[in-house]
């Protein structure tokens, strides 16, 4: 596995539009940046950025604006402006052989999920699932976006479970509504597990299987003697979805050499069946595997910062848990 440099107080964040654009929240997007600039970090955007709609480019121009962030030398780190729904499509213009060439730190979340595992999967470089650009829009930063700062300078904190999560988004407010007491659940006992990690929205990865950018097969095998540590984060799949998702992976071969799983609060949770649930989905795909659910991952704050790539020891027992990563 190959670990791009950690970036530096005075280095440059280029920030690309991959899936949508920032127009529709250029306020908090402003704060964020300046959030990163007080950070010590110079900013240098793409053409696209700054566009409404639900692509902030045809696909073409959005890997032309990430290939001209991979070749210019003085971009140390890569992070992407915004989710959104379509970055798949912009999958066949990229430049591979560019990025394999100049490694950079490549963040984000949600659907730039498509790039970040593609790239560690295929070209065997770590990236971050953690932050999009505009995370940072608060006066004063939740731990969770200090400790991704923290990471992304290459201190590879310990992170460990918060004391509370965000159920409900309040607008304009500066700040998590930290209203519900966060409790990791385990599926099959106690989670004591070390592995090589990978995932990310799995809304985002079911699109890739059996495509020409799905390359996790390779990537198990690579790593088959660590042991694979799946983590996803679960966008808006309902528990019926979610279940016949894992079911379509294991068939394709995705779980093979597994050690364990975790899996972050469901954004939008759904049921069509009284009698059915997440963790239900769960123990019908993975009868022993250890398992956390409701773990801080993914878009319901406050989430932790997961290197794909890393090795890692995560823990957890009576709704606590932690994770650490090494390279």
């Amino acid at each position: 596995m190959q670990y791009p440099k950690f970036i530096k107080q005075g280095q440059t964040i280029g920030i690309t539009a991959p899936s949508a654009g920032v127009g529709d929240d250029l306020d908090s997007f402003e704060k964020s940046i300046n959030t990163l600039k007080k950070e010590h970090f110079q900013i240098v955007e793409t053409e696209s950025v700054r566009k409404k709609g639900i692509v902030s480019a045809p696909a073409k121009q959005r890997a032309k604006e990430l290939d001209e962030l991979i070749m210019n030398d003085n971009i140390s780190m890569i992070i992407c402006a915004s989710g959104g729904d379509f970055l798949l499509e912009m999958l066949p213009y990229i430049n591979w052989d560019h990025i394999k060439q100049h490694p950079k730190w490549i963040m984000g979340y949600s659907d730039p999920t498509s790039i970040l595992y593609t790239v560690t999967t295929k070209l065997d470089i770590a990236t971050i699932y953690g932050c999009n650009a505009g995370s940072f829009d608060q006066s004063k930063l939740h731990e969770s976006l200090q400790n991704n700062i923290e990471m992304i300078k290459g201190n590879l904190i310990t992170q460990y479970s918060f004391p509370y999560y965000q159920k409900e988004r309040i607008e304009n407010y500066d700040g998590y509504n930290l209203t519900e007491k966060d409790y990791w659940e385990t599926i099959n006992g106690e989670v004591d597990i070390k592995g090589r990690m990978i995932g990310g929205c799995i809304d985002c990865l079911k699109d890739l299987i059996g495509t020409p950018y799905d390359f996790t097969k390779d990537f198990i095998k690579r790593y088959q003697e660590d042991g694979i540590i799946w983590y996803f984060d679960v966008f808006s799949k309902s528990a019926e979805e979610f279940y016949l998702t894992l079911f379509q992976m294991k068939e394709a071969g995705w779980f093979k050499h597994i050690k364990g799983m975790i899996v972050g609060r469901v954004c939008f949770p759904q049921c069509f069946y009284e009698d059915f649930s997440y963790q239900e989905a769960l123990k019908r795909i993975f009868p022993e595997l250890p398992i956390i659910f409701n773990a801080d991952i993914g878009h319901v704050p406050p989430k932790m910062t997961i290197i794909n790539g890393s090795k890692a020891h995560i823990t957890c027992n009576n709704g606590k848990g932690a994770i650490e990563q090494v390279l």
